[in-house]
């Protein structure tokens, strides 16, 4: 017997594509999202003032009345962590924007002015390159003081090289499309070509950018504060805690374990979610 083939019918039924929720990427967002509100709204959380001691309730464990203990004069630990938050992602976050600021506007500089000058940024960074970034704000902080806005520019400086060659490859990418080529014959002045056709192809990665640089910030802002170069006792920083709790980590551990895990969730949370928009950026570009 011949076995008849039965013509296939088409799968007529529409098909839904089901995006796969990556809990890792919820689960940054939400802690960012608490240290935002903690950090524009502390009183959100708490009503006590960061900054009163009693000597009598020193060093006292975890427990329900201080959830995170106590530190050396008898300040409460989750009160001072939650108005941390201020500091350390205001630092953070103008750090940030100040290198974003200034290295895009020294990159579409260099990518669309003449060739002098693109030679002229770029030996520039290389110099900024040539040294560390905690180095480059140790040098800053040492002519200026320490302090917040001081502290601010020393990080925001040491983040324009890697700001600036990001937006003046993309500025040369741009320059050969060939929406930027027909631009140039209808003999648009150059200027408007830069605004209207490079300028917003070079800010493209520029989030991804931000986001990543976050998480490097808020570290190199509690590292200078913990050397006492950032805000001045009695502020309540996450660096600046963890410094004061050396002397006491034998017998009081929660005085320095708590502040570095606030620091770590957060520094963690932005780099998840960098890495994530980086991925989605790439998949766009391919």
């Amino acid at each position: 017997m011949v076995a008849l083939a039965l013509p296939e019918v088409a799968d007529t039924r529409p098909h839904f594509r089901v995006k796969r929720i990556r809990w890792s990427v919820v689960l940054a967002v939400f802690v960012l999202g608490i240290a935002a509100l903690a950090a524009l709204w502390p009183q959100a959380f708490t009503t006590v003032d960061p900054t009163y001691a009693d000597p009598a309730l020193s060093h006292l464990p975890p427990s329900p009345e201080h959830w995170a203990g106590t530190d050396f004069q008898g300040r409460d630990l989750l009160v001072r962590i939650i108005y941390g938050a201020r500091y350390s992602l205001l630092i953070g976050v103008g750090a940030v924007v100040t290198s974003t600021v200034f290295g895009t506007v020294l990159g579409v500089t260099a990518g669309a002015g003449p060739a002098w000058l693109d030679q002229v940024i770029s030996r520039a960074l290389d110099i900024l390159c040539a040294f560390p970034g905690v180095l480059l704000a140790l040098v800053f902080i040492a002519f200026t003081g320490p302090g917040l806005p001081n502290l601010i520019l020393a990080l925001g400086i040491g983040g324009i090289p890697s700001i600036a060659r990001v937006a003046r490859a993309e500025v040369f990418i741009a320059k050969t499309s060939g929406y930027v080529e027909q631009a140039r014959t209808y003999a648009l002045p150059t200027w408007r070509i830069v605004l209207r056709h490079v300028l917003p192809n070079a800010l493209g990665p520029l989030p991804v950018l931000v986001t990543l640089g976050l998480g490097g910030a808020i570290v190199g802002s509690s590292g200078l504060s913990f050397l006492g170069l950032g805000p001045q006792p009695p502020t309540a920083e996450w660096g600046l805690m963890l410094s004061d709790s050396r002397s006491y980590l034998r017998h009081a551990w929660w005085t320095g374990v708590f502040p570095g895990v606030a620091l770590t969730a957060v520094v963690i949370a932005a780099t998840v979610l960098g890495r994530y928009l980086q991925r989605r950026y790439e998949r766009r570009l391919r």
